[in-house]
């Protein structure tokens, strides 16, 4: 960027693909299609102070075994493996604040499958610094910080893209990874179903007195559910769903207001607590694309599809768009095919549709089943809890659709 020579050569030179979105997904793409040999251009809106930033700041993603599988096939797990903590155990239970969880509860143990844990949980910051410089050292990335796409248009053999700085882009194919109010899906004039909850996700991390054995929890509260999620260390990422009233009253509270709030749900079964790194808060809502594709262009991530976090599967279901995708292309490319053609991307939403149909409307029945505090629904699904403890062939389902294990797996997620 600060070489007005490369500069000029970048403009003229026509990419594979263009990827519009720096955030996981985008960066994961990037590596996977450079690794399948295509060229690419990662456009992306944050300057890179703000992605290498070192400092914990609370935030933290549940990652499922098989978006374990796709991170070490393109170099990051390696990386970022002893700052991940193994989710040996989930714990599923029903309550009120203050009042301690119902007896009926799902308990699944990553001893009843043979693959290993569940999932592990790996803070942003090491993340996002693993995905920066495994870019950099790839001479099929480029990667464009502190850029935004202002427009795209899409002509015979190719898309191009102009950026906020005048510059163009031309590529075979174009990615849109840029989150739920997608301006690639747009621009390429897909439009979007989807609802408010009317709720919104306080994100925070908190120390703890005793050890948490790696076991994540999952406490359903009438306003919706509190994840405990454990990190490394004696401490534990913490996605609080409340209505939005009371969330925007949570972010406003000194440190000691909002560690009281929080103790009456978190419960005293890990000790004393206390609030590390920041909060951050999300407006909860589902939206899906109508479409995954449109002419040379395809949408991963949350551009694709935003879900409630409720299962904890916004970035693993992203992640499989990327390994799918990536699929797609390299069977495409050895072939002989146009990567950017209708056919092409015809086979990655015809792969990815049902599956992300399916978990946005799981996501969306289980917040709206476990969400309130009518008795007989409360009775049901309490009921429903123990039965489904109570038999392995299912609880053991349970455990391998969190894991990732279930349906048609692409490569990169298979052993």
């Amino acid at each position: 960027m600060d070489n007005p020579a490369s500069w000029r050569i970048l403009i003229l030179m026509k990419n594979d693909m263009i990827i519009v979105g720096g955030g996981l997904n985008g960066p994961a793409l990037a590596l996977a299609a450079a690794q399948a040999g295509f060229t690419v251009t990662i456009i992306d809106s944050l300057p890179l102070p703000v992605h290498k930033d070192p400092d914990f700041d609370g935030r933290s993603y549940a990652l499922a075994l098989t978006s374990m599988r796709l991170l070490r096939g393109i170099g990051i797990w390696p990386v970022i493996v002893e700052k991940a903590q193994p989710m040996l155990e989930i714990k599923v239970t029903d309550g009120r604040a203050g009042e301690g969880p119902s007896p009926w509860m799902m308990h699944f143990d990553h001893a009843e499958i043979e693959e290993g844990p569940m999932g592990y949980l790996v803070e942003d910051r090491h993340l996002r610094r693993a995905f920066l410089d495994a870019m950099a050292a790839d001479e099929r990335i480029t990667h464009l910080a502190a850029e935004t796409v202002v427009g795209q248009q899409v002509a015979p053999g190719g898309v191009t893209v102009t950026l906020a700085s005048g510059a163009t882009l031309d590529a075979t194919l174009l990615i849109g990874s840029d989150g739920r109010k997608s301006g690639t899906a747009a621009r390429a004039g897909i439009k979007r179903t989807g609802w408010d909850y009317g709720q919104t996700a306080v994100v925070c991390a908190v120390t703890h007195d005793k050890p948490h054995n790696g076991i994540a929890h999952q406490f359903f509260m009438p306003a919706g559910p509190l994840a405990i999620l454990p990190l490394t260390g004696n401490r534990s990422s913490i996605v609080w769903s409340e209505t939005t009233a009371r969330a925007k009253a949570l972010m406003v509270m000194d440190e000691a207001s909002f560690t009281a709030a929080l103790k009456p749900a978190f419960g005293s079964f890990l000790g004393d607590i206390s609030l590390t790194g920041a909060r951050f808060s999300y407006p909860l809502n589902l939206t899906l694309a109508n479409s995954l594709i449109a002419d040379r262009v395809a949408l991963v991530g949350d551009a694709a599809h935003g879900i409630h976090p409720i299962a904890g599967q916004g970035l693993n279901a992203g992640l499989r768009d990327v390994a799918a995708l990536a699929d797609v292309l390299a069977t495409a490319r050895s072939r002989g095919e146009d990567i950017g053609s209708a056919q092409t991307l015809q086979r990655y939403q015809e792969w990815r549709r049902f599956d992300t149909a399916t978990l946005a409307l799981a996501t969306d029945t289980f917040n709206r089943l476990f969400s309130n505090d009518k008795p007989l629904i409360r009775a049901a699904r309490d009921i429903g809890m123990g039965l489904i403890n109570s038999a392995p062939r299912l609880r053991r389902g349970f455990m391998r659709q969190a894991a990732g294990l279930n349906g048609h797996l692409p490569r990169l997620m298979q052993r």
